[in-house]
C-alpha cells in the first residue's frame, strides 16, 4: 500500500490498461508504480465483461473497477422528460456551452437514471433524431442512421452513468468514452480532471472507421463527428492536458484546449535498464518490437523483410511481442510470411524480454501506420540499436528528420532501403548510435517524467495549476 493518508488518483482507461499490454498501458503501469506516495484506483471501460488483467497491479493500487460500455444502461421506467431536455440541450450546444450542458445532463441522469429507450420515448428527442436524419442524408435508410446514432449515444450514456471510484484527482488516458467518464466524475465530485494523452484518440478512431468496410456513408461520418465532439468537450472541460510532443499539443488547443492548461510531457524510459551489453552474433538481425495488430502494420514489415533478404542473405527478422490480441490478423501475417518464403528467416517470438533482443538486434524497424512517441525507439536508442521507421507521430523528430531512415506508411521499399543502408555503412551507423544514446540520456530519462507528474498532481490538488 502507499503511504497512510495518501491522496487518491483514479486512472480512467478505455480498451487498454490493465487488459492490453504495451504503449499507454506500460506507461501508466510504470507511472503508478513509481509514484508510491499516491494511492491509485483504476477505472477501466471495456467492450465486454470477464477479461483477465495482463498486469499485476502495483501495491499502491487500492481499487480496480471495470465498466462494460457496450451495454446500454437501463432506467427505472416512467417519464424521462428532465433528462431528455438536458440531453437535447447537450446535443444542440455549441463549443462554448458544451461543458455546462454536459454537466446539466450528468446531474439530470443522477437525479433520475434513465436508459436510451426511455429517452427516445420523449417526443422532443425522437423528433430531433428524425430531423437529424433528414438534414444529414435522407437518401440513406432511416434505420441505418438510427442504429448508428443510438449505438454512439448509448455508449456515451453507459460511460457517464457508470459509477467510478472515489478520488481526489481523476486522470484520463484518452478522450472518447474514458474522457467522458472522467468529466462526469469531475461534475459529480468537484475533483480536478487531468487528461494525459499519448496519441490523439479521435484521430485514431477516425482512421479505424474509415478503414472499416461495415460502416458506410454518414454512419461513418456520424461516428467520426461524435468522437471529434467528445474530444472538444474533454479538452475544454479538463483542468490540465498533457501530450507527448508539441504537434499534439497544438491539436488539443485547436479543438478547444486552453494554452495555460496544456503541457508537453515527453515519454521517458529507464536508461540504465535498457543500456544492455551487446551480444556478438552472425548475420544482420532486424526486429520489430510490438503487438501483432493492424496499427503496427506487421504485413509491411514482412514485405520489407522479403526485399531485404533478396539483397542481403545474412539478414534475419524477428517480430517481438504478443500475438494473441488479434488472432485473425496474426494468422494472416503468418500466411504472408510463409507465402513470401520467409518461414526460415522471420520468427514471431511472442511475448519476450525485449532487453535480451535489443542486445542482439542490429536494427529496429517500426512500420506503424499511427504512433505518438514510441517508447520502443527510446529503448532501442538506449540499447545502441539504430532505427528505421515510418514517419508517424513524433518519429521524424526522434530520428532527427533523417530521410535515410524515414519512410511513408505502407512503403516497404523505402523501409528496406533504410535497413540496407544501415547494413552497408557500419561506420556511419556507429556515429548515429552514439548521437542517439546522448539524446535519450539528455531528454528522455523517466525519472524526470515521474517528477513532472508529481508536480502536476500537487498543483491540481492545491488548485494552483498553470502550464
Amino acid at each position: 500500500m502507499g503511504a497512510a493518508g495518501a491522496r487518491r488518483v483514479c486512472v480512467i482507461s478505455e480498451g487498454s490498461y490493465p487488459y492490453i499490454t504495451g504503449g499507454v498501458s506500460s506507461w501508466v503501469h510504470d507511472l503508478i508504480g513509481n509514484l508510491g506516495d499516491y494511492h491509485y484506483a483504476v477505472f477501466s471501460l471495456s467492450p465486454e465483461a470477464g477479461q483477465t488483467p495482463r498486469y499485476t497491479f502495483p501495491a499502491n493500487v487500492v481499487e480496480h473497477r471495470d465498466a462494460v460500455i457496450s451495454r446500454a444502461p437501463r432506467g427505472g421506467g416512467g417519464t424521462a422528460a428532465k433528462a431528455a431536455v438536458a440531453f437535447l440541450r447537450f446535443l444542440n450546444s455549441g463549443q462554448g456551452e458544451a461543458v455546462d450542458s454536459f454537466g446539466c445532463l450528468v446531474r439530470a441522469l443522477d437525479e433520475r437514471p434513465v436508459g436510451m429507450d426511455e429517452l427516445l420515448s420523449d417526443q422532443r428527442l425522437w423528433k430531433f433524431v428524425c430531423a437529424s436524419h433528414q438534414t444529414l442524408n435522407p437518401l440513406y435508410p432511416f434505420s441505418d442512421f438510427f442504429w448508428a446514432w443510438k449505438a454512439v449515444y448509448s455508449m456515451m450514456l453507459a460511460a457517464i452513468t457508470a459509477p467510478p471510484p472515489a478520488a481526489d484527482l481523476y486522470q484520463c488516458l484518452s478522450t472518447g468514452f474514458a474522457g467522458l467518464a472522467g468529466l462526469a466524475a469531475k461534475v459529480r465530485t468537484g475533483s480536478p480532471l487531468l487528461l494525459s494523452e499519448h496519441g490523439l484518440y479521435h484521430k485514431e478512431r477516425e482512421m479505424e472507421i474509415r478503414k472499416a468496410d461495415f460502416v458506410r456513408g454518414y454512419q461513418r461520418d456520424l461516428w467520426i463527428d461524435a468522437y471529434a465532439r467528445f474530444a472538444r468537450l474533454c479538452y475544454a472541460g479538463a483542468d490540465a492536458l498533457t501530450s507527448l510532443f508539441e504537434t499534439n499539443r497544438r491539436e488539443q488547443l485547436a479543438l478547444g484546449g486552453r494554452a495555460d492548461r496544456a503541457l508537453v510531457t515527453p515519454n521517458g524510459i529507464d536508461i540504465q535498464r535498457f543500456s544492455v551489453e551487446r551480444q556478438e552474433h552472425e548475420g544482420f538481425a532486424v526486429g520489430l518490437v510490438g503487438r501483432v495488430v493492424p496499427i503496427k502494420d506487421v504485413k509491411t514489415f514482412i514485405a520489407a523483410a522479403r526485399i531485404i533478404a533478396d539483397a542481403d542473405s545474412r539478414a534475419r527478422f524477428y517480430c517481438i511481442g504478443p500475438t494473441d490480441e488479434d488472432q485473425a490478423y496474426y494468422d494472416e501475417c503468418v500466411k504472408l510470411r510463409d507465402s513470401l518464403g520467409l518461414a526460415d528467416t522471420l520468427e514471431f517470438t511472442g511475448p519476450a524480454d525485449v532487453r535480451a533482443w535489443y542486445a542482439r538486434l542490429d536494427l529496429l524497424m517500426l512500420t506503424s501506420v499511427r504512433e505518438a512517441q514510441p517508447l520502443v525507439i527510446l529503448e532501442a536508442y538506449a540499447a545502441g540499436v539504430p532505427v528505421v521507421s515510418t514517419a508517424v507521430g513524433n518519429v521524424p523528430e526522434l530520428l532527427d528528420y533523417d530521410s535515410r531512415f524515414l519512410a511513408s506508411p505502407r512503403d516497404p521499399e523505402a523501409l528496406a532501403a533504410g535497413a540496407l543502408y544501415a547494413a552497408a555503412h557500419p561506420q556511419d551507423m556507429a556515429a548515429v548510435i552514439d548521437a542517439n544514446k546522448r539524446r535519450v540520456r539528455a531528454h528522455y530519462d523517466k525519472r524526470g517524467l515521474h517528477e513532472r507528474y508529481r508536480t502536476i498532481y500537487a498543483s491540481l490538488l492545491e488548485g494552483a495549476w498553470r502550464a
